[in-house]
């Protein structure tokens, strides 16, 4: 029974507990090629046969597990999942496990066959863990942690303060604060390990004060790579919610945005800065009636393309959907281009939430700058000014769908930040989302580029893809602004094939999100629909 469950151990990743060249890790790996071949013949798997066996030298083959030794394969899925999720790299993960990293690959693999969760996912920053994911993290340090301790009874610090140190079987089962990094070898001198540095953050509690309880959040994500989590979706909402109430001193404040850029927010995090900003701002439930299709319009400061978008949304407006658009569009002078734009083309702008629904039942379409419902927001957002650097808030300002819309039209850039956009708004109770790619993070179609749109049908994440159709731009006219060419192409004045195409597009994608399409023809119906409105 002995040679059986070190063949167990081996299949469950134990053998790393030993160093590569250690007399047990030999005596151990000699025992269990022993044991696979005593089990290839049919001899009873004993500690007496698997010598022989050994000695004899006989030929050997991968051995099988009996059904009792399935929870141990199972087991170090979990412990390789831990390590995966504080690391943040498969290589490193495979390191800190003593194995390979093909191997490592491989674990990954059978978690995510278990699961049906790509559990990590390749971006630019990195392997990030996804929505699921990050709700098995705490539990996963907890086991993990405990595993560790029952092994080692009698090291330093292990266990609950005031725990007994002579035997593992005193101590209460199962950590009650996780530490976030994996344990090294030994703390660092003359400073806390892990798992003292997790008891301390735990014992800021849900009734500390404000500023201690962002402190916390800071420390939580802010210790780096390996020694810190992602903050859950709750953790996340009380964070801002004390920045935006103007409880947080300056510093907090910069250090909190900086922090969370730095590592990269997940979705769960996402949602939560966005269900804090949406409840300062009032923002109404999700699905209601005031709102048809929210179409965030956040601009850069170093944008100078035309705003196609506007005359798209004035299309869907016509059949009959009700159409919030809501932002900012200053440029570096402090002109409000987007504004101006918005007045030329007949789009009015609203001072309140309440204007903004009265005016959807008049009109059908209205622009809500984002001073009139989240001034401190908008200040926020500012500091990229100090900074010169984005923050969280330049996504969070994407999912505040101020009047609760049945449907959202958004844009980004990078196709990590569009799964990021779907992934929280799933979670934030979104039910239809369509996330187009654009460079400046707003929602609009690009005919000459191939385009991956990322969707919400209904609440379930879906694709859609769709060709280059390359169409030639046409120069500005000279002696025409882009401000007088944008209300040209809106009377059809100025007859230029490839802006046309991009209002089309849009408006039908647009469409496409607010009735709920994927029929593969969906797309070419709706651009005739939106084609006859504009004639």
């Amino acid at each position: 029974m002995s040679t059986l469950l070190l063949l167990s151990m081996e299949r469950a990743g134990s053998t790393a507990l030993f160093p590569s060249d250690s007399k047990f890790r030999k005596t151990q790996l000699g025992f269990l090629r022993a044991a696979r071949a005593a089990r290839r013949t049919g001899a009873a798997p004993s500690l007496d046969d698997a010598i022989r066996a050994l000695a004899a030298n006989r030929p050997e083959a991968e051995g099988y597990l009996d059904e009792a030794s399935l929870p141990l394969n199972r087991l170090r899925l979990l412990i390789a999942l831990d390590a995966l999720m504080v690391e943040g790299s498969v290589g490193r993960a495979a390191a800190r496990m003593g194995l390979g990293t093909p191997a490592m690959s491989r674990l990954l693999k059978q978690i995510r066959d278990l699961y049906g969760d790509p559990i990590l996912v390749r971006t630019a920053r990195g392997m990030v863990p996804t929505p699921f994911a990050e709700t098995l993290r705490l539990r996963l340090r907890a086991l993990a942690a405990e595993a560790q301790d029952l092994l080692e009874p009698s090291l330093p610090g292990a266990g609950p303060a005031g725990a007994d140190r002579g035997w593992p079987g005193n101590r209460r089962p199962i950590v009650e604060a996780p530490p976030l990094a994996l344990r090294g070898a030994a703390p660092p001198e003359g400073g806390p390990g892990p798992a003292a540095f997790a008891r301390k953050l735990a014992a800021i509690g849900p009734r500390a004060e404000p500023r201690q309880r962002l402190a916390r959040a800071i420390a939580t994500i802010g210790a780096g790579t390996g020694r810190s989590r992602a903050l859950s979706t709750e953790e996340s909402e009380d964070a801002l919610g004390i920045v935006l109430s103007g409880e947080a001193d300056p510093v907090q404040i910069g250090a909190f945005l900086v922090a969370f850029q730095h590592r990269g927010v997940t979705a769960s995090e996402l949602a939560g800065l966005a269900a804090a900003a949406r409840a300062r701002a009032g923002a109404l439930p999700t699905g209601g009636s005031v709102a048809d299709l929210d179409w965030p319009v956040y601009l850069s400061p170093k944008s100078r393309f035309e705003p196609w978008f506007l005359l798209a949304a004035r299309l869907v407006g016509r059949t009959g959907a009700r159409v919030l658009l809501h932002g900012f569009g200053r440029d570096r002078e402090g002109h409000d281009r987007l504004g101006a734009a918005c007045a030329r083309l007949g789009i009015p702008a609203a001072a309140s939430l309440d204007a903004a629904g009265r005016a959807l039942d008049r009109g059908g379409i209205v622009f809500l700058p984002i001073e009139a419902f989240a001034p401190k927001l908008r200040d926020l957002l500012g500091l990229y000014q100090l900074l010169e650097m984005r923050s969280p808030l330049s996504h969070v300002v994407h999912l505040l769908d101020p009047l609760g819309a049945r449907a959202s039209l958004l844009g980004a850039a990078p196709s990590a930040h569009r799964t990021l956009h779907r992934d929280a708004a799933r979670i934030l109770g979104c039910l239809n989302i369509g996330i187009l790619p654009h460079t400046r993070d707003v929602a609009e179609a690009r005919p000459n580029r191939a385009a991956l749109i990322q969707r919400l049908v209904a609440g379930r994440p879906t694709e859609l893809r769709l060709p280059a159709m390359p169409i030639e731009r046409l120069d500005l006219p000279s002696g025409m602004s882009a401000a007088d060419y944008l209300e040209a192409v809106w009377h059809r004045q100025a007859m230029d094939a490839y802006p046309r195409r991009v209002v089309l597009d849009t408006a039908a994608l647009a469409l496409t999100v607010l009735r709920e399409e994927e029929a593969p023809g969906a797309l070419i119906s709706l651009r005739d629909e939106i084609e006859a409105l504009w004639r």
